[in-house]
């Protein structure tokens, strides 16, 4: 019998955009934006211990259902920076955007969602103080990945 690997979790993320500099300068205007390193044609965004890696490419129309799954601390302020910049929030009942080059990212507040990070690297990326609501501590026990 052949055993599968389990899957882990992401490294990261790969995206096309047209522009390098300018993609750089609408992600920063959004997010606490860290280079890890750059390439004259690539960059690497840190998200703690993964990473968004953005290569210049050609442009893509983007489709109804490929798209980024980004969680971040505020999505509030991610919503206030989308209006200041004149993003279109796309309708539904997240937080659903459009950047330039057609990358179609749906924001999630990590208080709501399973997704988990461990207290040292959120102790790292200076986010020790980030808590899950109780609905979400009560997907991750349903699953064995939370105290009772």
């Amino acid at each position: 019998m052949t055993s599968r690997a389990r899957l882990v979790g992401f490294n990261h993320v790969a995206l096309e955009v047209g522009d390098l500099d300018e993609a750089l300068e609408f992600y920063g205007r959004l997010f606490e934006v860290k280079l890890r390193g750059r390439g004259p044609r690539m960059a690497f965004i840190d998200a703690g211990d993964q990473f968004i890696a953005l290569a210049e490419g050609p442009s893509r129309p983007s489709d109804e259902h490929r798209h980024v799954g980004m969680v971040v601390d505020d999505r509030k302020a991610v919503r206030r920076a989308l209006r200041e910049m004149n993003v279109e929030i796309l309708p539904g009942r997240g937080l659903d955007f459009l950047d330039p080059w057609g990358n179609h990212w749906q924001v999630v507040e990590y208080s709501e969602i399973q997704f988990t990070k461990a207290p040292e690297i959120l102790k790292g990326m200076d986010l020790g103080d980030l808590k899950k609501s109780e609905k979400a501590l009560e997907e991750l026990r349903r699953k064995g990945l939370a105290p009772e």
